[in-house]
């Protein structure tokens, strides 16, 4: 442990405050957007989501006691339960199955979600190994380097299957390899393969009846949904004809907290998860919305502010894997909801109900604030 009080000077409470200025509005559209799907049971969910995002602030607390270095030297501890941690979905009365995703730990009180929880360590671990590299990382032996770090993790991820959470390790990957010294063509060239990938199996599921592993036939409706709502591909559609119309319903002011049609009524499912952002839209109307982006924008303004100040190459690749994650996932939760990115798993950051988000995304900004707290060396 390595604290002293005088780190305090060097806190970022811009961005603290930006963090929990989201964490707070999350609470809100939660208790809404839950009241409109379970009723009385909606309680529960705010309480548990409340419960997350203490814990998650106990968990960036206790990162701060420490000097963020000290977890270059838990690398292999932390790579090894990351393994372990996703493996065990896998076990038999342990893992629970929600959405055709077998990405939970039922732990009787509470779901637990691996996933989550495993992107910060991703953060962490890759970091450490890209650190360690000797000068800019400009060959594709570095790129292979990464990839066989990555691919235990990403190959548990696409068993479970979870598509988003797997595109969200993709972008956090490509960000640090750029940031450690990677060409943007050489990242761009395998963009284009994974798109040319992706196209495959969307003609090999559609079009020849092949069955990809790891790619069930409903998320491939979902990119079809992307390419063309109208059509409704098996009623595949729905949700993002839904979210459409609740978004613009809202206008302009919203129709007010627990006021929402779309929202009330339950015609938006997981309108309390991976489309929350459409009960934001249309209770809290296109001011809402635009707020809930400031505030995001605030949030990778300061973390990209921490990298530029960081003070070591460790600590510029942990906060471009953070910057990395929180903006893939607005891009993303927002974009879908809108129908301008294909639907996905992903939750919006501090907002969306889920209690292992909220602990993983509180303890990746009390890792951004570690590196900025201690950018300066203290003078005795």
């Amino acid at each position: 442990m390595n604290f002293d009080l005088r780190f305090l000077r060097n806190m970022d409470w811009v961005l603290l405050a930006a963090v929990l200025a989201l964490g707070t509005l999350g609470l809100l559209v939660v208790a809404s957007a839950t009241r409109g799907q379970f009723g009385e049971q909606s309680s529960a969910y705010v309480l548990k989501q409340a419960a997350g995002l203490l814990l998650g602030l106990a968990g960036l607390v206790l990162v701060l006691l420490f000097d963020y270095t000290e977890f270059e030297r838990l690398y292999r501890f932390l790579y090894i339960a990351n393994i372990a941690l996703l493996s065990l979905v896998f076990v038999p009365f342990l893992g629970k199955e929600v959405n055709g995703t077998r990405g939970w730990l039922d732990l009787g009180v509470i779901l637990v979600q691996p996933s989550e929880i495993a992107k910060v360590l991703v953060i962490v671990t890759l970091a450490t190994l890209l650190a360690r590299q000797e000068g800019n990382l400009g060959s594709f032996w570095h790129l292979l380097l990464a990839g066989g770090h990555i691919a235990p993790v990403l190959g548990l991820i696409l068993l479970q299957p979870d598509l988003g959470t797997a595109l969200v390790l993709l972008a956090i990957v490509a960000a640090m390899l750029y940031m450690a010294g990677m060409s943007g063509w050489r990242l761009g060239l395998l963009a284009l393969l994974g798109a040319g990938a992706l196209a495959g199996i969307v003609v090999a599921t559609t079009v020849y009846g092949i069955q990809v592993p790891g790619v069930s036939r409903y998320q491939v409706d979902r990119i079809l949904c992307w390419l063309e709502p109208e059509r409704d591909v098996r009623n595949a559609c729905y949700n993002v004809i839904q979210a459409r119309i609740a978004i613009a319903s809202g206008g302009l002011p919203g129709m007010g907290l627990f006021r929402g049609t779309q929202t009330q009524l339950g015609y938006v499912p997981e309108s309390h998860t991976d489309f929350i952002f459409t009960a934001v839209a249309e209770e809290l109307g296109f001011i809402g919305a635009a707020v809930v982006l400031l505030l995001f924008l605030v949030v990778l303004w300061r973390v990209l502010n921490a990298a530029m100040h960081a003070k070591d190459r460790y600590g510029v690749l942990l906060v471009t894997g953070v910057a990395a994650m929180i903006g893939f996932h607005v891009l993303e939760n927002a974009g879908m909801a809108v129908g301008l990115m294909p639907v996905t798993g992903i939750p919006l950051p501090f907002i969306s109900y889920g209690p292992t988000s909220a602990v993983a995304n509180l303890i990746a900004v009390g890792l951004v604030l570690n590196v900025h707290m201690r950018r300066q060396t203290l003078l005795f």
